[in-house]
């Protein structure tokens, strides 16, 4: 459930009308629900009642202070994977002790920026990782704590570019050198072994991938312990889908998958650890664009629109589907027609959709992406030297916008001409 809505014809984000946010900052922009932000993150906090827990968002589907901010007072922890994100994290008001940091190339640099400033936990995604980590910890007179991931060579049945629980994927230590790669920490100085850290992917509609995956890391739980290692702590990364397509079945539930970690790992005593970032941004979020022009081409019609693949990369990138609605509701029984929806990038893959079944439009219309929550703003470039739309986040009947759209001279002027030129 979101809190975009219809009301007399017109779509509100919560209790604000999308067109009055258009006609303020400007198209095209994106906007972001406070209460629906909330409801997602609530819904995972509660899915693990019962168990020692922490809902860590992972920052990377959404990074914007303001966000950031909105779920660290509700009591979320962050999942980064970079020092910006660390950074991000910190000068949002989330303590050290709130913050993991995964990834699989963590710099000497960036892991001791995050023990100076506090850590709940590093992932560690390979043994030269570990070491590094370990030399720079022992240095800095310090013990980092720790989490191996491990890859359990799991089919997550989603786009092979958001896949990483695989043998082929780049993430993790296979699960069958688990013990031997426990056993060099366990040697380590500058390193504590906590706890164990999976994560196969992303945008998962089945539970089945994530329940084969979690038997085989309560497996490894009684192996290690039997080893004499200390297992305290199980990050279960993030990954549950969201609905991306009206009519398509839902994905389960956080509630369902709550049932499911505590019936698969429940019993092992674990502190558990999620990393949702999907599911709690992106039906929180909206990308508003404007028709510039309808155009007829030889066997279609075209809606040329002012947000374009640099605005968000998704269909481009993913073959991404994205609910297209009109800001202005058409009277009931209005006759559609498809449309091919594209931007003003000059590339063909700035494409949203090919026939899509779409209420008659117009040049000055507004339109709205659903579901642009996560993986949007984030992922934007500056591509022909479009700047970076706007940010708003919504509360209540308050809107504020969370990112300003740079100026031209803004975006030129952070080049530097060299002396010789």
């Amino acid at each position: 459930m979101d809190h975009f809505i219809y009301r007399d014809g017109a779509l509100f984000a919560e209790d604000v009308a999308i067109s009055e946010i258009a006609a303020a900052v400007g198209t095209p922009f994106y906007v972001y629900s406070t209460a629906t932000l909330l409801r997602h993150f609530r819904a995972f906090d509660e899915a693990l009642e019962g168990m020692e827990h922490l809902v860590c968002y992972a920052m990377k589907a959404n990074s914007n202070q303001a966000v950031l901010r909105t779920l660290a007072q509700a009591g979320a922890g962050m999942d980064v994977v970079s020092e910006g994100e660390y950074r991000r994290a910190r000068a949002a008001g989330v303590p050290g002790e709130r913050i993991v940091f995964s990834g699989v190339g963590k710099t000497a640099g960036e892991i001791r920026v995050a023990l100076e400033g506090g850590i709940r936990q590093f992932n560690v995604e390979s043994e030269p990782e570990m070491q590094v980590l370990s030399d720079v910890a022992a240095q800095m007179g310090m013990v980092a704590p720790i989490t191996v991931r491990v890859n359990p060579d799991v089919d997550a049945k989603t786009h092979a570019k958001i896949a990483t629980g695989k043998s082929e994927n780049k993430f993790g230590i296979p699960i069958a050198r688990a013990r031997e790669v426990y056993a060099m920490a366990a040697a380590l100085p500058g390193v504590e072994v906590i706890g164990i850290d999976v994560h196969i992917g992303s945008q998962l509609t089945d539970l089945a991938p994530f329940e084969l995956a979690y038997r085989k890391v309560a497996e490894l739980t009684e192996q290690l312990r039997a080893d004499g290692h200390s297992i305290t702590r199980l990050d279960l990364g993030g990954g549950l889908g969201i609905p991306y397509e009206t009519g398509n079945a839902a994905p389960p539930l956080p509630s369902d998958y709550g049932a499911m970690v505590a019936r698969t790992l429940g019993h092992l005593g674990c502190e558990i650890e999620i990393e949702p970032g999907r599911l709690i941004a992106g039906n929180a979020g909206l990308m508003v664009s404007r028709v510039i022009y309808v155009k007829e081409g030889e066997d279609r019609e075209f809606l040329i629109l002012d947000g374009a693949m640099n605005d968000l990369i998704r269909p481009a990138m993913y073959e991404a589907h994205h609910d297209i609605i009109p800001v202005i509701e058409a009277a009931p029984g209005t006759e559609k027609t498809p449309y091919d929806i594209v931007g003003p990038v000059c590339e063909s893959g700035d494409t949203f959709a090919k026939g899509r079944d779409m209420v008659p439009l117009a040049a000055g219309d507004l339109v709205a992406f659903r579901s642009a929550g996560a993986y949007g703003a984030v992922m934007s470039s500056e591509y022909n030297s479009r700047p970076l739309i706007p940010e708003v986040l919504v509360h209540g009947d308050q809107f504020a916008v969370i990112r300003a759209r740079p100026t031209f001279d803004e975006m030129i002027n952070r080049d530097t001409i060299p002396e010789w030129l």
